[in-house]
């Protein structure tokens, strides 16, 4: 595996952080435009400053609470009881100091598998989630493993370019699908030159379906490279790479993919936890073989 010079990776990802924020406000700004233009063409230049203007607003809490919504989503709730969850706590505070960063808020999910993630805007304002499957059959070095991983996650920003990921996909596809509703709902008698004419129609619907799958295929890229990227700096930060690499094994092995989480955040797990057909061709992480493959080769 190429090196990567982390504090290139840091930058990096700040920078893609915010070309991801510019590339979806102009995907949102456009199919805005097309439904206004299309369907209510009198207001069109009020209905697009006021969308402007929430979807600025939406972008800044999305930044700000973009974490919050994510450990919502997926109902973790925080280690209240440091002496019920004392490996835990112990692993992830010394992995931070490991690390040189703030030790991350720590919360713990409801599920029989084996999962973990990573979320927040920085490293002084992370958190940490880790599955009681993973508590649960995890040895002491694999756990250290995993959280090694995640803490790395942290102080590369992943997470940051991660979590805008998660929200602003899910607002993506909300807008496209009013676009394509209120296309369906106009009726034939919004569907004519004074509206817009045929190619702003054509435009507007292609917008609709495709805008998803690109914001979704941008999603897909980024996830495989990061998730190679945190191994192995986790690995370093463990200075165990079979740590890691048995817990892999083990999510390989335990793990059936069904925990009924949202797409829109599944790429911030160390394993995706929703398995299915289309994995082949919009799998968010790479294969456990091969990851497990470099590992064992560090």
């Amino acid at each position: 595996m190429e090196k990567v010079n982390i504090f290139d990776q840091v930058s990096s990802n700040k920078r893609k952080s915010i070309l991801l924020g510019v590339f979806v406000f102009l995907i949102l700004f456009v199919l805005v435009y097309v439904i206004s233009v299309l369907f209510v063409p009198e207001i069109s230049t009020f209905i697009v400053i006021f969308a402007v203007v929430l979807i600025l607003v939406h972008t800044y809490v999305s930044y700000r609470y973009g974490d919050q919504i994510v450990l919502k989503a997926t109902k973790a709730r925080p280690v209240e009881d440091e002496r019920k969850y004392s490996h835990l706590v112990n692993t992830v505070e010394g992995l931070s100091i490991a690390a040189g960063i703030p030790k991350p808020k720590i919360y713990v999910m409801e599920s029989d598998e084996i999962n973990a993630y990573a979320t927040g805007r920085n490293p002084k304002h992370s958190s940490i989630c880790v599955t009681t499957g993973a508590l649960e059959k995890l040895d002491r070095d694999e756990l250290e493993g995993v959280i090694g991983h995640e803490m790395s996650h942290i102080g590369n920003y992943d997470i940051r370019f991660a979590m805008l990921v998660a929200v602003l996909v899910g607002l993506v596809a909300i807008i496209s699908n009013i676009t394509l509703r209120s296309w369906m709902w106009s009726g034939r008698s919004n569907r004519n030159e004074k509206n817009g004419g045929g190619y702003l129609i054509l435009i507007g619907i292609l917008l609709a379906v495709i805008s998803p799958i690109i914001v979704r295929l941008v999603q897909l890229a980024i996830s495989r490279k990061r998730e190679y990227l945190a191994d192995a700096t986790g690995a370093k930060l463990t200075r165990y790479p079979d740590g890691l690499a048995d817990a892999l094994e083990k999510i390989e092995k335990y793990n059936e993919g069904k925990m009924k989480v949202s797409e829109a955040v599944s790429h911030l797990f160390i394993s995706d936890p929703n398995k299915s057909g289309l994995d082949e061709l919009f799998a968010t992480h790479p294969p456990i073989e091969k990851r497990i493959e470099i590992l064992r080769a560090m």
